[in-house]
């Protein structure tokens, strides 16, 4: 079999080839269209050129805020090399040169390098997803984030800051919001907690363990709606009654807009008065983050992106291998 034709830059008339950019094609149809479209506009980056930021975030496989169907391919360059300007890509300069991989012939920041770049536009929670993702994979470690914190760079602050509420446990977004939903409203939780019965035996693991309870809280998500793993998911559920534990299930609507019911239900367990007020902070994180309108609103300006209903999309919903 051959291989594939490598992207062009000039003029292509031919169907066969699909533009990416002014004078830049790729051969068109395949199952790996993404990759190849990076490899494309590769074809403009200076030597230096790396792509970085979410761009990278998506390349590694990483589970992500819901993004905007129109976002740019981002990249950064390192001085003196100039920084190509065109339609659909966004390039930031550096003073020096950025670290990188190469993945499947694509240059990638590292991903503590993407990590940071993401933290100079996107908001903590959205951060926190990532670095979660990232560090659940297997990409970067805690150590990585930290020394690139200490280099006092643009977006530090806030990358520290995720990292702190950042469990590499979590097994995707979804997860990962609900565990931060209960730590922001002072619910004591401890992730991927595994049920054993009397005998000690194993009898289920659990999204996440209320402290000092026998009460599992977790997120159903769509693939529990089907017919074989609703199946599977009652005969789980009857192995934990059985147990003499409780397991709770939330979907995404109800960590995003009935989310006081989760924390009426943690305080219920825990035997505390409940205090809806504790939902304020989360109510604050949420909001300016990109699983909410407003927060979407607000990176479209920040990326200077045209504020009109362009869709979104949610990336990497579940665990994904490491491509490193």
């Amino acid at each position: 079999m051959s291989e594939p034709a490598s992207p062009l830059r000039g003029q292509v008339r031919s169907r066969a080839w699909k533009p990416v950019s002014h004078g830049l094609y790729r051969l068109a149809g395949g199952d790996d269209e993404a990759w190849r479209d990076l490899e494309a506009w590769q074809l403009v980056l200076p030597p230096s050129g790396v792509f970085s930021h979410l761009t990278a975030a998506s390349a590694y496989g990483w589970w992500t805020p819901p993004l905007p169907v129109d976002l740019p391919v981002f990249a950064a360059v390192s001085d003196p090399d100039p920084r190509p300007r065109r339609g659909g890509l966004r390039v930031s300069r550096h003073p020096r040169p950025i670290a990188w991989r190469q993945v499947r012939d694509v240059r990638l920041a590292t991903p503590a390098e993407a990590l940071l770049a993401c933290a100079c536009d996107l908001r903590l929670l959205d951060i926190i997803v990532l670095v979660d993702a990232a560090l659940h994979c297997g990409d970067c470690t805690v150590s990585d984030i930290v020394d690139l914190v200490g280099q006092r760079r643009r977006g530090s602050p806030l990358l520290r800051r995720a990292l702190a509420m950042a469990d590499a446990r979590s097994e995707s977004a979804w997860e990962t919001l609900l565990r931060v939903l209960h730590v922001t409203c002072a619910v004591p939780v401890r992730p991927q907690f595994v049920v054993l019965d009397e005998a000690g035996a194993f009898v289920a693991r659990g999204d996440l363990l209320l402290e000092g309870t026998k009460t599992l809280h977790e997120y159903d998500g769509a693939q529990h709606r089907t017919k074989p793993r609703h199946r599977t998911d009652l005969a789980r559920e009857r192995r934990i009654g059985n147990a003499v534990w409780t397991r709770r299930g939330y979907t995404d609507l109800e960590v995003l807009t009935k989310s006081v019911m989760i924390l009426r239900d943690a305080d219920r367990s825990l035997g505390r008065p409940h205090r809806p007020e504790r939902i304020r902070a989360w109510h604050a994180l949420l909001s300016e983050s990109m699983f909410t309108a407003s927060g979407r609103t607000q990176v479209r300006s920040r990326l200077g992106l045209p504020q009109r209903g362009t869709g979104h999309r949610m990336h990497g919903s579940g665990p994904k291998p490491c491509i490193s």
